[in-house]
Parts: structure tokens; sequence; C-alpha cells
């Protein structure tokens, strides 16, 4: 059984469970007739959809079958998981009553109110979350770096996901705007500009050609930017994709740094910036090397590193005494797309999920939780589509 079957199966049993158990909790509670039968309905509306859903291609469909069923899969969620809690805070009730031999009404008032607010939360992560730019300002200490990159100023953008939006330009041309108007002397994007293909990115290469910084506007490739997760008809069809892509990036006036550095010069100062192709854990694939990037890590020169993966950076950076990288730059992550009060859910998955890392030599790390969406067409609680501006301080 494929994993996809098996999990919209345990969601469609589940569902049809609370359902069912919420139904008997409303007769109980003597709740108005129509109250009742508009929860039937929305549950068989429910059901048919999870069954529409599984007989859907996923791989091999089309963009636009693939956000119909990102959107149908949210809107399922935004029912089911005020359900859920409102659920448990019933049966909540139903124990207490038997131990206390009271009401309890209080529990099942405050389940909906629970239940309320998250239905409001996950409502605003599609509609206004998604679309607010939160701007993240950080100051990063480099020790010896060159006199003339004191104050030198890094727009980190990353995982765009192009592919979410449809052909759809309004958040990106807003995004370029607030990026120029930061006024950069470097833009630097690290990776996954779009879902599964190249093509994603046609209609979005106007708005993104806007982008400005003296220094250049510089990437690198993430995991999704290689067509893994699309079927193609052959490996050569494959390979031409990820070479669209970068002929693409190319065109919008990008330059792509794909295991390789280049020198960036203010007067006679100079530092380098390196760029490798997706370095991942497992199961993500490896194409990138360092090595090959800038042979020899362990010099003097002050080094910005760009690279998709932040395991990369605690895998072979913070764990490599030789390794004299002053900031690396990283994605990845979207934070899941969800946080609250400085906790994510990909801080159970990644030990670098969001923001600033340090490690005991002072070699730093910043996780951009990126501006797009993957799976679940929201941003939820904090973890807002990010531009962040990066100044670098000398410090000896």
């Amino acid at each position: 059984m494929r994993l996809p079957l098996l999990l919209i199966s345990i969601v469609f049993v589940l569902g049809l469970v609370v359902d069912l158990y919420l139904y008997k909790r409303l007769r109980h509670a003597r709740a108005p007739r129509g109250l009742c039968i508009a929860h039937a309905v929305v549950g068989v509306v429910g059901a048919l959809l999870l069954i529409t859903l599984l007989a859907m291609p996923k791989r091999s469909g089309s963009d636009s079958q693939l956000l119909v069923i990102m959107w149908l899969l949210y809107g399922y969620f935004t029912v089911y998981l005020p359900k859920y809690v409102m659920a448990l805070f019933c049966l909540a009730q139903q124990l207490l009553a038997r131990i206390t031999r009271r009401r309890m009404r209080g529990v099942a008032i405050t389940g909906a109110v629970v239940a309320s607010l998250l239905a409001g939360g996950l409502i605003w992560g599609a509609t206004v979350g998604r679309n607010t730019i939160d701007v993240r300002y950080v100051e990063v200490p480099v020790r010896d770096l060159p006199a003339a990159f004191d104050g030198f100023k890094i727009v980190q953008l990353s995982d765009i996901h192009v592919g979410s939006y449809g052909g759809d330009t309004t958040f990106t041309s807003r995004l370029v705007e607030c990026v120029n108007a930061l006024d950069p002397d470097i833009i630097c994007f690290t990776g996954d500009i779009v879902n599964r293909h190249s093509s994603e990115l046609r209609p979005f290469m106007g708005s993104l050609s806007g982008l400005y910084a003296p220094a250049g506007v510089w990437s690198v490739m993430g995991n999704h930017d290689y067509g893994d997760y699309y079927n193609w008809p052959s490996e050569g069809a494959h390979r031409a994709d990820a070479d669209s892509l970068k002929q693409m990036q190319a065109a919008m006036g990008w330059n792509m740094l794909n295991n390789s550095h280049c020198l960036l010069r203010r007067g006679n100062d100079t530092i380098v910036l390196i760029g490798v192709e997706n370095i991942g854990d497992a199961p993500f694939p490896v194409y990138g090397s360092l090595g090959r990037a800038y042979p020899d890590i362990a010099d003097s020169a002050v080094k910005v590193l760009m690279t998709h993966n932040p395991a990369h950076w605690t895998d072979s950076i913070a764990d490599n005494p030789d390794a004299n990288i002053a900031l690396t730059l990283s994605g990845h992550t979207h934070a899941m797309q969800m946080a609250l009060g400085g906790f994510s859910p990909a801080s159970m998955r990644y030990r670098t999920w969001g923001g600033l890392y340090a490690d005991s030599l002072a070699r730093q790390l910043y996780v951009n939780i990126g501006t797009g969406m993957v799976a679940i067409p929201a941003r939820l609680g904090t973890a807002l589509p990010e531009v962040t501006v990066i100044t670098l301080k000398s410090v000896k």
C-alpha cells in the first residue's frame, strides 16, 4: 500500500469517527435540528472530498490539479482540525463529569472557543499570513572583515516556490518592490524557486528580473529545482529541465553559483562568495560539492557560503574545524510554515530551522524560512514570508 493511500485512509476513518461522535453529542445536548443536519452534510461532503482527492494524480498531475489538491486538502483540515479539538474537549468533559458527577459545561465551552480560534488561525494563514512580507534585520559580526565591507548589506531570499501561485505574479511583484526598497548591496537567493519543473518560473521571469543590487543577484539550486518531484518521460528530459531552469535564471539577470565561487570587490578589498548545488540530508539528494566550489576552505579569506539545506552546515562546517567560512546562508525548512512564540515543529526535524546560529569558532549560519509555500497554501503564526537584511560588521 502506498503511503498517501494509507494516510488518506487513516484521515478518512478518523474523520468519520469524529463526525459520528460529535453528531451524538449534538443530539445528546438537544442542539437545534438545523445544526445537526448541517454537521451531517459537512461530514458527507468531507468524506466525498477525500475519496476524490485519493483518485487524483499527484506526481503526474498538472500544475492546476496540484493547486486544487493543495487547496482542497487545506480546506478539509481547516474544518476538521477544529473538529478534532472539539471532540477531545467533549471526551474530557464526559470523563470529568463521571468523576465529579457534575455537567462540566465550562470544558465544552472552552473547547468551542479553542476550536474557533484554531479555525480562525487557519483561515488567517491562508488569506493574510501567506501575503504578509516579514522583513528581518540581522547584524552579523565577522572577524577580520575587510574595512570596505563593514556595513555591507546582504538581502537574502529563499524558497519562493512560484508554482504555488499558479500564474499570479501579484506577490512576487510586491516582493521585488520590497527588496529593492531595502537598497541592498547584494541579493542572495538560496534555492527552491519552483516546485516541480522549470516551466513554473516562466510567468514570473518578468517580475523577478526586476530585482537589483550593485553587486548582483546570486542564486543556488534547491532540492525542488532539479525536477525530482515530477514523473519525466526520460532521464534526458529530467536533466534538460534542470538546465532550462538555469538558463531562465540567467535570462532574468541572476548569477548562479553551481559548485563555484566569485570574488566580491569593494575598492581594494575582497571577500569570497561561494555557492554549492543542493547538499541535503536523507532523503534529499546530494548534487553539490564544497570542495569543487572552493578547494581551500581553510585559507584566510573571508567567505560567505550559499547552500540550500542548513543540514550541510551542521554536518560539514560546524563539525569541521578547518572550514574557515564566516557566514553560511541557507533556507529549505520553511519553519514548516508554522511557528508561534519562537517554536516551530521544524525544530523537531532540524537542529537549525530558522534565524541566526553560531558554533564555538564563531562561524555563523542564517536560515531564512522562505517566502513561498509547499503542501499547504498558508503561513501560520509567525512563520511569515521572510526577507532577511544581513549587515556584516567588522570585529577583531
